[in-house]
């Protein structure tokens, strides 16, 4: 079985007031030259989960993320106009929940993001921030709407799911990169530490030596 470490939520990028069904989409990637379709998960408006592809196969959603991460996409994305948007249903939104916390209770170190989360971090601050954004996929701020999913452990209660209105709320759209993706101020930490530490190494010598230069006085 494939280490999970990373569950990424998209959008098919359809208009709301049309439907893409599972077989249109499986046949739209494989028109792109994949094997089937790219996503393991698959939500359509009425809120029904469809499997799309084994979770035990790498998925092809996510360049560069692939390997380790599981890829789970909403029916919609855009409204009637074609612009970037959270289109998600009532019944999208409880089945994303449901399907977020059966993942965790099977893959609990993996994080959940949006795929727009995962654009590179280009002015280096740390944050990947809405200039930075690749696309605009999933249209909603993932990783934080679902943060107390992943902040929940067993040794203390699970918080109670936000109700709906509460989820149709803006989140900010900034959002301060994992562990793995900003390591600069940690090695620039251990560096000064090394750097003192090697200094401490030079000046003990001299200070024993003064001390028994001391003693023999």
């Amino acid at each position: 079985m494939r280490k999970i470490n990373l569950i990424v939520i998209h959008c098919t990028a359809s208009r709301c007031n049309s439907q893409l069904t599972p077989e249109a989409l499986e046949a739209e990637h494989r028109r792109r030259g994949f094997a089937c379709c790219g996503y393991h998960f698959y939500i359509r408006r009425s809120g029904e989960v469809k499997p799309m592809r084994q979770i035990a196969q790498i998925g092809a959603h996510a360049k560069g993320f692939n390997a380790n991460s599981i890829g789970i996409a909403y029916e919609g994305g855009l409204d009637p106009d074609g612009n970037p948007a959270d289109t998600r249903t009532a019944e999208q939104r409880t089945a994303l929940i449901t399907l977020l916390k059966q993942l965790h209770e099977r893959f609990p170190e993996a994080r959940i993001c949006g795929h727009r989360d995962l654009s590179p971090d280009l002015n280096g601050n740390g944050r990947i921030e809405p200039a930075e954004y690749i696309k605009q996929c999933p249209c909603f701020n993932a990783a934080q709407e679902y943060a107390y999913i992943t902040a929940y452990n067993g040794h203390k209660p699970q918080q109670t799911p936000p109700n709906l209105a509460h989820l149709a709320e803006p989140f900010s759209d900034q959002l301060p990169l994992s562990p793995n993706q900003n390591r600069k101020p940690m090695k620039k930490i251990l560096s000064g530490i090394w750097k003192a530490c090697k200094f401490i190494a030079k000046l003990v010598p001299w200070i024993l030596s003064l001390r028994d230069q001391s003693s023999h006085r």
